[in-house]
Order: structure tokens, then C-alpha cells, then sequence
């Protein structure tokens, strides 16, 4: 999939302000500092796109990003962080459970995972959740490039018997140095969307 054109096209906190354009959409998720923003500008090939900030927890909205004018990536608040207060946390929590709940246009999830450590108990809290409400999960063990070739295979262990992946799920090795697993998820995206045509 060739990447032309992406836009923040809106910022929400609420269901009313969800676009209405009815395109596929892909959730992003994962701890503060896991590498979002860098993963976001990766698979759309532009620098500063998601602005990468040297605060974590600094996205407090759902960010959608209109890519192709055919698909959306959504960046939420990341999970874990704690400067945040608990007040503002359960905010993030509602906003995202009202947008998981209810929303038909979101076709996967695409949660990130710090490939350096084992999945902490917020990891493994929100892989749950998500397998709650029944939606299909693409594990991204993000900064792969951190990790000697000796601890591939432990570490990729580690992850799934941590997490126990429900059979659909899957895991993507990435890296926003190499480019290791944009084109692998860019692939994937493209199936939903020609599905869903």
C-alpha cells in the first residue's frame, strides 16, 4: 500500500465527535513511551505526524487519522503512566470504553508492546479488555531493533505466554529504525479494507 495522503482530521472526547465518514478503522494502544507516535509516522512515511513528546502521556484525546481518504488511524491516551492522576486515567478509560462499545467501524486493534521487556500487568489488564469486547488484537512488539538476534526468540516467547493471544491474534515484530513489520501491517490493513468494500 502506497501512503499519499494523511490527515489529523479530528480530535475527540466523545461519540458525537467520532467522523461520520463510515471508513475501517484501526485502534492504537499501548503503554506511555511504548513508541506510538514514532509507529504512526513509520507506517504513514511522514516525520511528525503524531508528534513524539518527550512527556509521556501527553495524548488526552481519541486522534483520528484519515489516511488515503479510505482508512483511520486512531491514536488513544496511553495506559500506565504514572503522572497522570487516577481522576484523569478513569477519564481516558471511559472515553475509550465508549469508543470500543460502540463503535462498528473499528475492525482491529493495534496494541504495543515494548519487545525489550515482559508485558506488565497494564499490558496484560488491557489485552483483556480488549478480548472482552471481542475485538480482533495485532500484538506490536515495538523497538525490535534494541534486541540482540540471541534474544529474539526468548523474548517473542515471553510475550505470547504472557498474554496467551486467543486464537485470531496475532504478533508483528516492528521496528520505526529498520522499518521491520510496516509493510506486514500495511498489508494487513489493506485486507480489512478491501473486505469491507
Amino acid at each position: 500500500m502506497k501512503i499519499t495522503d494523511v490527515t489529523l482530521k479530528i480530535s475527540a472526547v466523545r461519540r458525537s465527535q467520532y467522523p461520520d465518514d463510515g471508513f475501517p478503522e484501526f485502534m492504537l494502544v499501548g503503554r506511555s513511551n511504548v513508541g506510538k507516535s514514532s509507529f504512526i509516522n513509520t507506517l504513514v512515511g511522514r516525520k511528525n505526524m503524531a508528534r513524539i513528546s518527550s512527556r509521556p502521556g501527553k495524548t488526552q484525546t481519541l486522534n483520528f487519522y484519515s489516511v488515503n481518504d479510505s482508512f483511520f488511524l486512531v491514536d488513544v491516551p496511553g495506559y500506565g503512566y504514572a503522572a497522570v492522576d487516577k481522576k484523569t486515567q478513569e477519564k481516558f478509560g471511559k472515553m475509550i470504553e465508549e469508543y470500543l462499545g460502540k463503535r462498528t467501524e473499528l475492525k482491529r486493534v493495534y496494541m504495543l508492546i515494548d519487545f525489550r521487556h515482559k508485558p506488565t500487568d497494564d499490558d496484560v489488564l488491557m489485552y483483556n479488555f480488549l478480548k472482552y469486547y471481542n475485538i480482533p488484537v495485532t500484538i506490536v512488539a515495538t523497538k525490535v531493533d534494541k534486541v540482540g538476534s540471541s534474544k529474539m526468540e526468548k523474548n517473542k516467547k515471553i510475550i505470547l505466554d504472557t498474554l496467551d493471544l486467543v486464537m485470531g491474534d496475532d504478533l508483528v515484530l516492528f521496528s520505526s529504525v529498520t522499518k521491520l513489520g510496516k509493510e506486514d501491517i500495511l498489508r494487513k490493513i489493506e485486507e480489512f479494507i478491501v473486505e469491507t468494500i
